[in-house]
């Protein structure tokens, strides 16, 4: 029976995968429509000034803030009204010593002004005057021009992951496309005698294809294009045979299932036949997940990721998402956590990071990470969970009470 040689930590085992990888980062021209989750191949430079007029944040009057100057509520300040500003139009009245103009929200501030005085801190005393209750400073309640963004400078920088917001941001400065790179196509050959697609009915002894749709979602939902190229039987050259496929069709390939150290797994024997430098990574001290195969072939990362679900979706998130965001260019990943009170004790033998799914329960106003224990062929325990608990390499286990990082799926 092979053995699994040079167990690494996961971060190791990563570094290593990396430093073998030279990314090329192909660009392509989006309309600002389908560019949301897409990862920026240049900078983006501000073309202009937003706002590029200087404009009220408030309704109210735009005064010159000296004539406001002591004002109270015994004391007003007394300023004749000399016109109104609506937004969407241009500013064409100005405004003097002792005058002010009334501004909706928006509006463009007028010639002579450097200040809005609230609504609620004036009273109407005729049909041209008011009486000001309150002083105002200059700048107070209005936006000056380039306050939110000046010409020249970077907006949002090479290998942003673009989201809601700087579409609307881009949108302000009249882009409306952008340089992005192409999502990368991952190939994906799920292996095994026992495994059918999910539209069969299973036999005596076999299981429905499960990491193949759970792989086409998460390779989705990091930005990029799953090309499902089927079930493999335990077969050496019909998983080879697909496997070269997604070497033909794709930039990154993963098989799933045959990485353990069966004698019955092809998954190492295909990889290391799919070129050069071949296999790096053959083990990782990691649970669950130990047998993963971190490879590269003639420039592209391929993976070996054990064939149960929860192993397949833990070191997917360990070392495939990652590796599509540096070969796109992206920046790093980041997990999402929050903090919670373990509810149990969790076991963890030394030398191996362990990685447990929890699921969250709100116990007196205070978020408690409840393990689901369960071996790493169930999926549902996947499903049952809201995220995982990670267990350090040396850290021996972890005690009920102690606050912990869960990771959110």
């Amino acid at each position: 029976m092979k053995e699994l040689f040079r167990v690494l930590t996961p971060t190791d085992a990563l570094q290593l995968l990396h430093a073998n990888l030279t990314p090329q980062i192909q660009a392509e021209r989006v309309p600002l429509a389908a560019a949301l989750d897409r990862v920026l191949a240049e900078d983006l430079i501000a073309p202009l000034d937003v706002p590029d007029f200087a404009r009220s944040t408030m309704d109210g009057f735009a005064v010159r803030a000296p004539d406001t100057y002591g004002a109270s509520e015994g004391l007003p300040a007394y300023l004749k009204v000399t016109g109104e500003i609506f937004m969407g139009t241009r500013a064409d009245v100005s405004v003097g010593v002792g005058e002010t103009v009334r501004i909706a929200t928006g509006g463009m501030l007028p010639a002579g002004a450097d200040a809005v005085v609230m609504v609620e801190l004036t009273q109407d005393v005729d049909a041209s005057t008011i009486e000001v209750v309150k002083p105002v400073a200059p700048g107070e309640n209005v936006l000056q021009v380039g306050e939110d963004i000046m010409a020249g400078t970077a907006v949002l920088p090479l290998g942003h992951t673009l989201r809601p917001q700087d579409l609307g941001g881009l949108a302000s400065l009249g882009i409306v496309e952008v340089v992005v790179a192409r999502k990368l196509r991952v190939a994906i050959v799920s292996g095994g005698d026992e495994v059918v697609p999910p539209d069969q009915t299973p036999g005596p002894g076999q299981i429905r294809d499960v990491n193949t749709s759970t792989i086409v979602a998460l390779v989705q939902r990091a930005g990029h294009e799953p090309v499902p190229l089927g079930v493999a039987p335990d077969d050496y050259e019909a998983i080879a045979s697909l496997a070269r496929r997604g070497m033909a069709q794709a930039d990154v390939v993963i098989l799933s299932a045959g990485s353990s150290v069966s004698v019955r797994d092809m998954t190492a024997d295909v990889i290391t036949s799919l070129g050069k430098p071949g296999i790096l990574v053959h083990g990782v001290s990691l649970r669950p997940g130990k047998p993963t195969i971190l490879a590269v072939a003639d420039g592209k990362p391929v993976f070996g990721l054990p064939g149960n679900p929860v192993s397949c979706m833990v070191t997917f998130d360990l070392f495939v998402g990652p590796t599509l965001a540096l070969l796109s260019g992206a920046e790093a990943p980041r997990r999402q956590s929050v903090s919670a009170r373990l509810a149990r004790n969790i076991a963890s033998a030394a030398g191996r990071e362990d990685y447990v799914q929890v699921k969250l329960e709100s116990r007196d106003g205070e978020v408690w990470a409840v393990p689901v224990f369960g071996k790493s062929g169930l999926i549902y325990t996947l499903i049952r969970a809201d995220g995982m608990v990670r267990v350090e390499l040396d850290a021996g286990g972890l005690s009920e009470g102690t606050m912990v990082p869960v990771i959110l799926f």
